[in-house]
């Protein structure tokens, strides 16, 4: 969930603010914009998937970094706060507005929520393809047994499959690594948990 704060700000505004933030800060047109306000749902889901990864790839060279990692996309400056990022190989960073931002990350999680969706299927994901070494996308949802694997091809083109049932197993081409919806989704209350639709009043 992203909510706008200020408007008008400078690039050097911004890396003032979000230095100086505890929240996450991104900024895009001089828009800067707070991403925090998680569901349950949310929260879990980024805990599980990164936990698992975590587990089957950090004895073979890989890593998995949490959702305060920044990582630099060039049709898309200065950098992103993916929720999720790995990689099978040595981390590389630039120093951007004072902080490290990871260069090239192979894989990229993202949980959808309603208000987030849309950008996280289209242009985010058309920015994050200017990354050199990003090779698999995982868009994840938080209000049913669901998830979308784009993957890499040569020449640029990316295919895509649908995970639906809790007993579907996702193997992955970034990472060493594979686990069912229901990992991912363990303790997930989709009723409970889920980010609530927005109800706006009908007018008479």
């Amino acid at each position: 969930m992203s909510t706008n704060l200020q408007e008008n700000v400078t690039l050097e505004e911004y890396f003032e603010l979000d230095l100086a933030s505890d929240e996450k800060l991104e900024y895009w047109n001089g828009n800067v914009w707070s991403m925090s306000g998680a569901s349950p749902a949310h929260n879990l889901i980024v805990i599980n998937t990164g936990a698992e990864v975590r587990a089957q790839v950090i004895d073979k060279g890989c890593l998995v970094f949490p959702s305060d990692m920044r990582i630099k996309v060039p049709s898309y400056p200065p950098y992103r706060y993916p929720d999720l990022t790995a990689l099978c190989a040595r981390p590389e960073f630039e120093r951007i507005g004072g902080v490290d931002v990871l260069l090239n990350p192979a894989l990229i999680v993202e949980v959808l929520s309603r208000s987030s969706e849309a950008f996280d299927r289209g242009d985010k994901f058309s920015y994050y393809q200017s990354i050199p070494t990003f090779q698999e996308y995982l868009l994840i949802a938080q209000h049913r047994p669901y998830m979308s694997r784009y993957w890499k091809q040569e020449k640029g083109l990316w295919l895509v499959n649908e995970f639906t049932d809790l007993s579907d197993m996702i193997r992955f081409n970034s990472v060493p690594c594979e686990l069912t919806l229901a990992a991912i989704h363990r303790a997930v209350d989709f009723e409970r948990d889920a980010e609530k639709p927005i109800v706006r009043p009908q007018p008479f």
